[in-house]
Order: structure tokens, then sequence, then C-alpha cells
């Protein structure tokens, strides 16, 4: 169609000038002009648009009158984007390598600590966690991926360091890694059973330990009961613990009870070594078992196992993990423990043996949860940059003793459950958080987050800000090198016809 009109035009204008008529010549030019303009939607080049280069180290914190966006580097942090509207952008991720780093920043106690780096250079290297005092206190070697853990022995707040190698024990980065390892909430848990054992007895130190509330029962004859009484009130156990005699003795009134305090919420652990009744699990919990070789092997402890146990990981509601097998019952859990001995590892593996406890507790979903839950921060905090605080469980104000500032809680639609606010740190190092709990009227709960020198973790940085740059520009679907503006059509349309006007006019006269 465009060059139909460039055609019909150029002949009109050839006409027109062999005619000696030059002004309806100018006026041909000018219709052809403006309807091959209006045809093809001619679009002004991108500097004529606006375009911006933004430079990271002083972002812009306004876009009025910018079409488009051009970015070098790593581009801006994610709380540098979000004040700024979307606009296509033309940025190419550096090929230079960065790293990720990934751990937990409040742990409770007795928890594994687990430091995790990926790297974009999938060389050999050597991962060091350590301690405050420089002792090394894990590490890894390999390629890609590197992980370490540790198992902190107190409650407190830490700041360890990380250091990665590469094959010739270069150092290739460090930095912090700060964690705050707290005392969880000390579990209820409620016991009874049926005769005593070298298993029991371990079990009730490894919960003891723990600092957990223990109310104990040990039938230790037909009229005769070892009883350890809770040092506080217990009105609603977090944990039942029951032998698989103690059940299959039970009358069906007992049972019922049992059951329906797992209907409202508890979860119950059954420890199976004395099981010797496979029917009444199957009638009562639909739990089919089988029995088991007298010198059969369960769990990554290698431990002996029950004399009877479900036939493979699946089956039917129940399903299996390191000797466990669990399902839900109402509201709460119901947990088959296969495996016995395991008192033997209490003095050779004294800490393989209390993860592996931590982990039957987890299969379970055994967990106190404490009122106030802080909630990681999205990108590292730095100094001088705007940092979001958001907690669950939350209400009122909350203070920053560090930087003097009170604050009232805002609810984010894109936290489930969270209040947030937003402070500016001042400098690295803890940024100690004082607020009130929702559920408490308490005292103040304090909590505290790590701010980051500016030279820390520069690959880790430079990770975090491609990462937002990326997601920025996935909010628009053209390049800014694309987006060029397109000239509006009606003023093409006007001229035209007022030329067209001019020409019809003129040759009526």
């Amino acid at each position: 169609m465009s060059i139909v009109i460039l055609v019909i035009g150029i002949l009109s204008l050839a006409l027109y000038l062999w005619r000696r008529r030059p002004i309806d010549a100018l006026l041909a030019a000018i219709a052809t002009a403006a309807l091959f303009l209006l045809a093809t939607g001619w679009k002004l080049p991108p500097e004529m648009g606006g375009t911006l280069a933004i430079d990271a180290a002083t972002p812009p914190t306004e876009l009025d009158g910018v079409r488009a966006l051009t970015l070098q580097g790593d581009g801006l942090r994610a709380a540098q984007w979000q004040d700024l509207p979307a606009r296509p952008l033309a940025w190419t991720a550096p090929a230079t390598d960065t790293l990720r780093l990934d751990f937990p920043r409040r742990l409770a106690l007795g928890r594994m600590f687990t430091l995790t780096l990926q790297r974009t250079n999938k060389a050999p290297a050597r991962l060091q966690l350590l301690a405050e005092n420089g002792q090394v206190l894990a590490q890894a070697r390999g390629e890609g991926v590197l992980s370490v853990e540790w198992l902190p022995p107190l409650a407190e707040t830490l700041d360890l360091k990380a250091r990665l190698f590469d094959a010739g024990d270069k150092l290739l980065a460090e930095g912090p890694v700060p964690v705050v390892v707290a005392a969880a909430p000390p579990l209820q848990v409620q016991g009874r059973f049926s005769a005593p054992s070298f298993d029991l007895r371990v079990l009730n130190e490894l919960l003891a330990g723990s600092h957990a509330v223990i109310d104990w029962q040990v039938a230790l004859g037909k009229t005769l009961t070892r009883s350890e009484t809770a040092r506080e009130k217990m009105d609603k156990p977090d944990l039942l613990v029951i032998d698989a005699a103690l059940f299959e003795r039970a009358s069906g009134a007992t049972r019922s009870a049992l059951l329906e305090q797992v209907n409202r919420g508890a979860a119950m652990l059954v420890l199976g070594a004395n099981a010797n009744d496979s029917a009444v699990w199957s009638r009562t919990l639909q739990l089919a078992l089988r029995a088991q070789p007298a010198d059969a092997k369960v769990g990554a402890l290698a431990l002996t196992a029950a004399p009877f146990n479900p036939a493979s990981q699946q089956a039917g509601a129940w399903t299996g993990k390191d000797a466990v097998w669990a399902r839900q019952w109402g509201a709460g859990r119901i947990g088959w423990l296969g495996a016995a001995d395991w008192h033997r590892q209490a003095i050779t593996e004294p800490r393989a043996l209390a993860l592996w406890w931590q982990g039957v507790l987890d299969t379970l979903g055994v967990q106190r949860v404490e009122d106030i839950h802080w909630l990681a921060p999205q990108e590292m905090p730095l100094p001088g940059q705007r940092l979001e605080v958001c907690a669950q469980g939350v209400r009122g104000k909350v203070h920053f003793p560090d930087l003097n500032q009170t604050l009232a809680w805002q609810r984010r639609s894109d936290r489930v459950d969270a209040s947030c606010v937003a402070v500016w740190p001042r400098q690295s190092g803890w940024l100690r958080i004082q607020t009130q709990g929702a559920k408490s009227d308490a005292n103040a709960v304090t909590g505290q987050v790590y701010i980051y020198a500016p030279g820390d973790w520069p690959l880790w940085q430079a990770a975090e800000r491609r990462d937002a740059t990326a997601r920025y520009t996935a909010r628009t679907p053209s390049a800014a090198a694309q987006h060029q503006s397109t000239l509006p059509g009606w003023p093409f349309g006007l001229t035209f016809a007022l030329a067209m006007l001019c020409l019809w006019w003129r040759e009526r006269r």
C-alpha cells in the first residue's frame, strides 16, 4: 500500500510540475507525505522517545517523560526497582561469575545449620565455615554447589564467616554469615508405657536435654507405676508417646480417648518394638503390618526393626521415611516407629541419634510455634538502602533503638499473614527490633536483623542485582531497543484532507 501511495504521489507531482503549477505540486507532495505517514505508522527513533541511560550508582527516583531505559552492568537492587514504574529496559546480563548463599537467618537450638553456596563457575573449590574466633567448624570440597553443616551447641547470636577457595587454595570470596540461634519453646510430651526399657530411658534423657516438659508413666508391674510429673501444667500436650503393647491391651474407651486427643490436634507416636497383635492396628488405624525377620535393619542408623512393620514406604494413608510411618488423623498425626535398640547409639553416636529423633518428630509435624515469626529479608540488607522488616504475629508498633524510630506495622497483600515496615539502616552490624506479639500482653518481643557492609560478598550482591533486574525486565514485553514512539495518526489524516480540499478548490476555479 505504501508503494502505491508513493507511485501515485510522484506521478501527481510530476504532472503538476509539467503543467507549471508549482503550488498544486506542493499540495500534492504534502498530501502524499501525509497519507504515507498515516498508512505506515511512522515511528520515532528511541532517542526521540525519551530513553534514559541508568547509572547504577545514582539510580533515578522517578521516570516522568521517560519511555524506555538502558542499563549496563549488574543492574539495581530489588528495592530500587520497586520504586520505579514499568518501562521497557534494554539490558544484557554480564557474563562474569557470581555466587549465591542460602542459609537460615534464625535457627532453633538443636537444629542443624546448613550453608549452601551456588556458583556459576563449576570448577573444583573448597568451602569453609568458621566461628567468630576463626576456628573451622565445617568444610566441603566439590564442583558446583557446595554445602556444609554444623550443629550449634548454644542459643546465641553468631557472626560466623565463610570462605571459598579454588583448587589451588586461592581465596575466591569470603564474608560474614550471621545467624541467630534461639531456644525454641519447650515441647509438652506425655508418655504412657506398659514396661520399662533402655530405649525409653534414652528417649526420656533426650527429651529432658531439649528442656521438654515431660509427663512420664511407665508400668513396672500390675500395681506399680513409675511416674515423672510435669514441671508445669500441661493442658494440651504437643506429643503423645505410647508403646504398642499399651495400645493393644487398652480397652476400647481408652483407645478412643487417645485417638480423640489426636483428632483435636495432638501428635501421637507409637513405639512398635513390643507390638504383638497386627490385627488391632489394621482394625483401628488401618495400618497393615507384616512380620519382620529377626535380623532386619531399618533407617539411616541401621537400627533393629520392630517385630511388625508396613511392607512398603507407602501403605495406604501411611507414608514411611527413615523407619517412621505417619498419617493424618483429624487435626493431628499418628506415627509408627518401626525401630528398636536405639539406646546402643546413645554412646557411640549421640549426635546422630539426636538428629535422627529430630527427624522422627519432624515427620510427625511436632513443633512449638513461636508467637512471632520473623521473615528473612528478600535481599542483602545494606546501609543507606531501604530495608523491609516483616513478621507474622505482630501488632501495634515496632521500635528500632539503633535508629531511634518507632513505626506502625502495615499489612502487605503480597506477604500472607505478615506485617511490614520500611527503614533505612545507617551502619553495618546487628539492627535491634522491639515489638509486641499479637497473642501476648507480656513484655516487648525482641528481634534483630544483620546489616551487611557494602563490601561484603560482592559476587552475591551482583547475583541479587541481576535477579532483580531480570524480574523488572519481565514486567514489560518489549526491549527498549525495539520500543519506539509511534507518531499519532490524526495530524496526518487532517493534513491529507486539507491538502486534498485545497487541490479540489484550485481545480474547480
